[in-house]
């Protein structure tokens, strides 16, 4: 298919009275400026929408509008086109036709884009338009690295295996240094794509595994480069400025660096194992921006109480759950705002994952001496209003934030307790005094973190007779007339049927009745008293909720509460021991 003209999608927008002439001249003003397409530049604009743009252009070419998000296109025939063509000219295969193939464009009135097109591919081309946001998110999933990693790995491994060479020395080369720095790239750059908070990079005796969670899930990929392994954790201490001659202790480190045009904190930590030493990297994603209590998930009211009692001038703040629940991020949504010109904070950390102006951020370093217990003593000499402890991991810590928090200080921290309700009993285990807590402790909270159905394949999901039992028996949750939802699998989600992840939690707010157990020690007449505290909801029927209204699945569900189903334990293997 070509054009013999290039449409001029100005003037067709005012003939359709889509816009006026004269919004069309301070359009093509503003488009100088801008550096845009005309098109883009409207929309930016306000004066017009996507959609009307592109069904317009569908309608006067005569070509399908096609939703990308919910189209089964082929991975093989969108990678006929390379990467760099594809995302100059924002175009994608969808399909190896007979006698063409069908392109997707989100311009396709550009006929110089269409004649480079065409000139890479060996058939005619047809054309559909497609929305460029949804084009630009397809991209990151079909030019994955992969196989970049593979072949570059594979490039590394022949340049050492010919060598005997220590590699502490070889890497100082010019012959490695290049291969593993595009290697350590084309991986971190996949990384970001699918949006993954974590690389494990794992030597095994025969295999490597370079493996990224994604959405709380590990995704693994294999290399048999084995001997590539201790040239890739080399290189990473370097950039770490650690000890690269250290390989028989646990090191931790950082390092930042920019990936697609996006600022990325990296914390590592290497550990000596069978076959090397295993390195993983946490990614934080500094081009965010400061983190917001109102895109967290938290319910309403949730989030209301929980601001109600972060704003009170003293006392202490918890937020539970276990490791990688959001429980950071949480208290950072918080801080920030909280983070005025007029109050002093101060942040005890290990490590200070996200950067905040104007507050001080102390990273601990047990290495020389430099505890929580330590810092914080410090830090209560620095005239602060608010402090946030990174974690209480022993009584010690404890002692001193419930001390400032009797004192006159706001005071945030976590701990790794299940739930809200075993949060104080965990505290009074450690050391402290039932009528402290009654002073000090204003609320807890308790999260978790559940994966999203997939909007672009969610569709209905009938109940297995164990999650049918599960609910009704032992949860007492009426599921008649309750229709669930499930992610079947689609391209946008990589076929796991989710897409992204949203809190869970769980509020309990201290009252009288709940201080007053306190201050008797009675660690039952507690636990009894705060089940039914006013306001008061287990995490598990806060992600029932989630779940009944289509948000998450009652797979995730199950997870976070713990349960396995019967057909789960009905397929594991059976360990057979010989006598």
């Amino acid at each position: 298919m070509a054009f013999t003209k290039k449409i001029r999608l100005g003037d067709l927008l005012v003939e359709k009275g889509l816009i006026t002439e004269d919004q069309l001249k301070f359009a093509l003003g503003e488009q100088k400026k801008l550096g845009r397409k005309l098109g883009g530049t409207l929309i930016e604009l306000g004066m017009i929408d996507e959609k009307s743009i592109l069904t317009l252009l569908s309608s006067q070419l005569k070509i399908p509008l096609i939703d990308i998000t919910n189209y089964n296109y082929s991975d093989e025939a969108a990678k006929l086109l390379p990467e760099s063509i594809a995302r100059r000219y924002r175009a994608l295969v969808l399909e190896d036709r007979d006698k063409d193939y069908l392109v997707a464009m989100a311009d396709p009135t550009d006929i110089y884009a269409l004649d480079e097109i065409q000139g890479k591919l060996n058939k005619p081309v047809s054309l559909a338009i497609v929305r460029e946001s949804a084009l630009l998110e397809n991209f990151d999933l079909v030019y994955r690295r992969t196989e970049e990693i593979s072949a570059l790995a594979s490039e590394l491994g022949q340049d050492l295996s010919d060598s005997a060479a220590d590699l502490t020395d070889l890497l100082q080369t010019e012959m490695t240094d290049a291969p593993v720095a595009k290697l350590l790239q084309s991986i971190f750059e996949d990384a970001v794509q699918v949006g993954a908070s974590d690389i494990h990079i794992e030597p095994d005796q025969h295999v490597i595994r370079v493996r990224q969670r994604v959405d709380g899930v590990l995704y693994e990929q294999v290399m048999k480069e084995t001997q590539i392994a201790p040239a890739v954790v080399v290189r990473l201490k370097l950039m770490c400025g650690l000890n690269i001659s250290e390989k028989r202790l646990p090191q931790d480190g950082r390092f930042h660096m920019v990936v697609n045009g996006r600022e990325i904190d990296v914390r590592l930590s290497t550990m000596p194992v069978q076959h090397g030493e295993s390195v993983v990297m946490r990614l934080l994603d500094q081009t965010r921006g400061a983190l917001n209590l109102e895109v967290l998930g938290m319910p309403d009211e949730i989030l209301r109480r929980f601001r109600k009692n972060f704003h009170l001038p003293n006392g202490m703040i918890l937020v539970t759950g276990p490791t990688g629940s959001g429980k950071t991020t949480t208290l950072y949504a918080a801080l920030s705002e909280l983070n005025v010109k007029e109050t002093k904070i101060v942040t005890v950390e290990d490590p200070v994952e996200y950067r905040l102006e104007r507050v001080n951020q102390v990273q601990v370093n047990p290495r020389i001496g430099l505890s929580f217990a330590k810092v914080l003593r410090s830090a209560l000499r620095q005239d602060p209003d608010i402090i946030m402890v990174g974690e209480m991991r022993d009584a010690e810590t404890v002692e001193i934030g419930v001390s400032a928090a009797m004192t006159g200080h706001l005071v945030l921290s976590t701990l790794h307790t299940n739930d809200t309700i075993s949060t104080a009993t965990r505290l009074m285990d450690m050391g402290v005094a039932g009528y402290l807590l009654a002073t000090t402790l204003r609320t807890i909270v308790a999260q978790r973190l559940v994966r999203k159905i997939c909007t672009s394949c969610i569709e209905d999901y009938t109940l297995t007779d164990f999650e049918s039992g599960w609910l009704s028996d032992s949860l007492k949750i009426d599921i008649s007339g309750q229709q669930y939802k499930k992610g079947r699998g689609c391209k946008q989600c990589g076929e796991t049927g989710y897409q992204g992840r949203m809190g869970v939690y769980e509020l309990l707010d201290m009252n009288a009745e709940l201080a007053e157990k306190l201050r008797h020690d009675d660690s039952q007449g507690f636990v009894e008293a705060a089940a039914r505290a006013p306001g008061y909801q287990p995490l598990v029927m806060v992600a029932h909720e989630h779940a009944a209204n289509g948000l998450t699945s009652i797979e995730e569900m199950l997870r976070l509460a713990g349960e396995v189903p019967d057909d789960v334990l009905d397929h594991a293997p059976v360990l057979e021991i010989d006598d």
